[in-house]
């Protein structure tokens, strides 16, 4: 059997985190349904230290590849950065079908909604607030993981670590201020159609939210460990795009749904 090869691709050895990965899910899934019916959270809180676990060994796997064991050659990044791009775009779509449904809704409302957007009984939140803030602080995170980044490509240390200490900050802010709005909502997400295309867009954000602020602060770990380099650091590119387009998602999501269709 060869052990060794002249081609620039890489063949990845045998591992058990892409089926526990999977079982974590089905468990993290039931729980959230479990959770929904029974109001007993034990499955889901099971579901989600597996897929932690599995995603912290997988993760120390796929760094070690392209870290120290030199699998990461030109080619193999260039398909990493496509099948980045590719991911993005399925999630640009997968927001668009939450749009398209937010839209056709607003446009024409029908007699059972009180023929009026929103939907009659339903007060909106004020977009000037809490809205208004959040939007601030994602602009004002895309400026600092730009800054992060500017930082990495020129060498310099201190300030890819400030910029994306900075950025991982301003993500759990956004994320609690989220949660404060969501308590403090005066509708829920059985009230019409507003109420499910509301929370439906703006909590899948909000996942997106949590994904990319732990990305980024994995990016951080291991920028602290000198993983990077000015040439060789895609795992942040990849953070940093997916983090670009939570920003765009978030404006339109501020300029459609909560400013001209509240």
């Amino acid at each position: 059997m060869m052990t060794k090869t002249n081609q620039p691709f890489h063949l990845v050895d045998q591992s058990p985190w892409p089926m526990l990965g999977a079982f974590g899910a089905m468990i993290l899934t039931s729980g959230i349904a479990q959770w929904f019916h029974t109001f007993n959270i034990n499955l889901f809180l099971l579901g989600i230290l597996i897929t932690a676990m599995v995603m912290f060994q997988w993760w120390r796997d796929i760094t070690r590849e392209g870290t120290f064991q030199g699998h990461h050659t030109y080619l193999v990044t260039l398909g990493l950065r496509w099948g980045m791009i590719l991911f993005i775009a399925s999630e640009v779509l997968f927001f668009a079908s939450f749009f398209w449904a937010f839209f056709h809704s607003s446009l024409a409302p029908t007699i059972e909604l009180g023929v009026s957007w929103p939907p009659s009984g339903i007060k909106p939140f004020n977009p000037f607030q809490i809205p208004l803030l959040n939007t601030a602080i994602l602009l004002a995170s895309g400026v600092t993981i730009t800054w992060a980044h500017h930082g990495l490509m020129e060498n310099n240390f201190t300030q890819c670590k400030q910029g994306l200490i900075l950025t991982v900050i301003l993500g759990v802010y956004f994320t609690i201020l989220q949660a404060f709005e969501y308590i403090e909502a005066p509708f829920t997400i059985a009230d019409a159609i507003y109420g499910s295309t509301f929370y439906m867009a703006t909590g899948f954000h909000g996942l997106h939210v949590l994904i990319g602020t732990s990305f980024l602060l994995v990016c951080l770990v291991r920028h602290l460990s000198h993983h990077f380099s000015s040439e060789h650091h895609f795992g942040f590119e990849a953070a940093a795009w997916y983090w670009h387009f939570v920003d765009v998602v978030w404006l339109f999501l501020y300029i459609s749904i909560y400013w001209w269709g509240g």
